[in-house]
């Protein structure tokens, strides 16, 4: 990498597209709210290389946020470690989530929760609401093929739950065109006053990403018909899923929200990596009539599908974030993707984490904090070969540099540049 280019990405406020911060215990309550979908316990998906606690760069996290005096991971100096993590944490009280963003350079962290929590305000912290519960108001018996969509599907009805709760609806409306005006609306609308800055579908862990365009007559047919009682088939699901999630999108777009997708690899051993392929997604950013809300694919397809997601930017609507990818990739294959990604369109690429709470010595502060290193390394390493080969000028990398970690999110967000 070349020195200078390193140095500027580092000296950058950023702004983290997506993580998944855990809010401070409440009253003694650990917080539970940091993921709407979290892994599924049964049959985990074993760790990559890079996110074993092995990888050298979460020592290197401990000396650069705790001041970890030691080489090893002996039990006595781990011990020592999480004292330290407690006093911190005791000393900082509810500042403590910004004390972290600090120490990594970063200006605001999207956190994609069900609600937000106590230390995590705006404007450090801006809440990424889900809405994933809001597709699933008839049975899901047809859609739940494996342990892992089970263990899913009940964690989204409990939400559902919760979001009727919310808005002091007892029961389910008897027609499609009522529950969209009397449930999702006034939940979306309830999730932008309390804060939300985009909406989060997870449905990559529920079904394939192909929504289309929607059928009205069918999807009302099908709501009529099993709101009550009964399961629709996959295909009458699927048929009701696009009505109500074509619904989600223009109202999103009305609001100001971007729609955020999960895309690419996911966890859970039953994971549907085809039904991830952000390509699914062309039949929604191609409909005119949602040409109004953005999009934004989050992890950039990791795995597979990088250069898929380079040429789906090119529509006028659509984002893509490395969320992710540093977890999943070691820093010279992330480099990779992001100088695939800018040799197309660098006005569309974002910076991201996926930061989210772990195990010991490994938790949201370590993994935001490797993830985050390697994110600015792999994006000063894309940029350094640029300019190598001549495809840009060492001005325009710099230019470039602070668009990825900074300005193409405060546009698409319209926050103002601090």
């Amino acid at each position: 990498m070349d020195p200078a280019i390193l140095a500027a990405v580092r000296s950058i406020r950023a702004i983290d597209d997506h993580a998944h911060p855990p809010a401070l215990p409440a009253n003694g309550v650990a917080d539970t709210d940091d993921d709407a979908l979290p892994c599924p316990p049964g049959d985990p998906t074993p760790p990559t290389l890079v996110s074993r606690l092995d990888n050298p760069a979460f020592m290197a996290a401990w000396k650069a946020l705790y001041g970890y005096p030691f080489d090893d991971r002996s039990p006595a100096h781990v011990r020592q470690l999480l004292a330290t993590k407690a006093r911190l944490r005791q000393q900082q009280g509810a500042n403590y989530p910004n004390w972290v963003l600090d120490r990594l350079g970063i200006e605001t962290e999207l956190a994609n929760r069900v609600a937000m929590g106590p230390g995590l305000a705006p404007p450090r912290f801006r809440w990424v609401a889900f809405a994933d519960p809001l597709l699933l108001p008839v049975s899901t018996a047809a859609l739940e093929v494996n342990p892992d969509r089970q263990y899913f599907f009940g964690r989204e009805r409990a939400l559902l739950a919760r979001y009727l709760a919310a808005i002091h609806v007892a029961r389910l409306p008897a027609t499609l065109p009522e529950y969209l005006a009397q449930i999702v609306l006034p939940t979306l609308e309830r999730q932008k006053r309390l804060g939300a800055v985009a909406l989060k579908f997870e449905a990559a862990y529920l079904r394939p990403l192909n929504f289309h365009r929607p059928d009205a007559a069918r999807a009302e047919r099908v709501y009529a018909r099993y709101a009550a009682a009964g399961a629709p088939s996959q295909a009458d699901a699927y048929a009701l899923q696009d009505a109500i999630f074509h619904f989600i999108a223009l109202q999103a777009g009305r609001l100001g929200l971007p729609v955020h997708f999960h895309t690419g690899f996911g966890c859970g051993s039953y994971f549907d990596l085809a039904g991830a392929n952000p390509l699914l997604l062309e039949d929604v950013f191609n409909d005119p009539s949602l040409r109004g809300t953005n999009f934004v694919l989050l992890h950039g397809g990791v795995g597979p599908y990088g250069k898929i997601v380079a040429s789906l930017v090119a529509k006028p609507n659509v984002y893509a974030d490395y969320s992710g990818q540093t977890w999943a990739l070691p820093t010279a294959e992330v480099a990779q993707v992001v100088r695939y990604w800018l040799e197309w369109y660098p006005e569309k690429v974002m910076f991201g984490t996926d930061a989210s709470p772990g195990g010991v010595g490994q938790d949201w502060e370590e993994m935001a904090w490797q993830t985050s290193q390697s994110a600015r390394a792999a994006l000063a390493l894309a940029l350094t070969g640029m300019v190598r080969d001549q495809e840009i000028t060492r001005a325009r990398a710099l230019v470039i540099a602070r668009l990825v970690l900074r300005g193409n999110a405060l546009r698409l967000y319209h926050w103002p540049d601090r």
